[in-house]
């Protein structure tokens, strides 16, 4: 049976992982995840990620789980464009997460960015998930 929503599946991991204080998890690879895990890791959301090969064509992500004082890093995060409803926003009608203290990641015509990079970017596009 094959995953209807692998991003959303990867969220999930990062979330049980950071629950259960594990130091990291694995999520099956794509190039979307992938850009997903760097703007995470650009923002300090995670330590980092590396990808690396099971066996021929089938590749998975290791994901390192950041923690600050024994908490995670990582307090919220949740999926806001699903493949049932898909969410666009303009640059301009774009909203702050907790005052800026939280990112929107986005995928647009430039590639997928935080919303601080879109707003620099001047570029809206898909919201794809919320981090605090």
């Amino acid at each position: 049976m094959s995953m209807t929503d692998p991003l959303g599946d990867m969220l999930t991991r990062i979330r049980n992982g950071q629950r259960a204080h594990k130091s990291n998890v694995i999520a099956p690879a794509s190039k979307l995840r992938a850009n997903v895990l760097e703007v995470l890791k650009r923002e300090g959301f995670i330590r980092s990620y590396s990808q690396y090969e099971v066996r021929a064509g089938i590749n998975e992500l290791r994901i390192e789980l950041k923690y600050h004082e024994g908490d995670p890093v990582i307090r919220q995060i949740s999926r806001v464009s699903t493949p049932g409803r898909r969410v666009y926003s303009k640059i301009k009608d774009l909203s702050r997460i907790y005052n800026g203290l939280g990112i929107s990641i986005l995928s647009t015509p430039r590639g997928v960015m935080s919303d601080a990079e879109a707003r620099a970017a001047n570029v809206g596009g898909e919201v794809l998930c919320q981090v605090f």
